[in-house]
């Protein structure tokens, strides 16, 4: 009985720094880019990782590419106008 006590609070151990880990992933990309809503949802529904999984690489990465796209050609032409000169 001892045994079965302890092997299921590691289980919960190890389900509660995965839920952390991801949530807290999928959170810092939707506050940082201004998704209230999936920051609110994210937060208060707990599906051990599913639903931050799925935003993270499914839901969120269209977005990121369009918020980052431009910061990487002003480097690339930023780049390119050093080298020139």
């Amino acid at each position: 009985m001892l045994y079965y006590g302890m092997g299921f609070g590691f289980g919960m151990i190890v389900f509660a720094v995965w839920s952390i880990f991801w949530k807290g992933w999928a959170m810092w990309i939707a506050a940082r880019q201004g998704q209230k809503v999936w920051f609110g949802a994210l937060l208060v529904v707990n599906t051990l990782g599913i639903l931050e999984i799925l935003y993270i690489f499914i839901f969120s990465k269209s977005q990121t590419k369009d918020a980052v796209a431009p910061i990487v050609q002003a480097e690339v032409s930023k780049k390119e106008t050093e080298k020139v000169e």
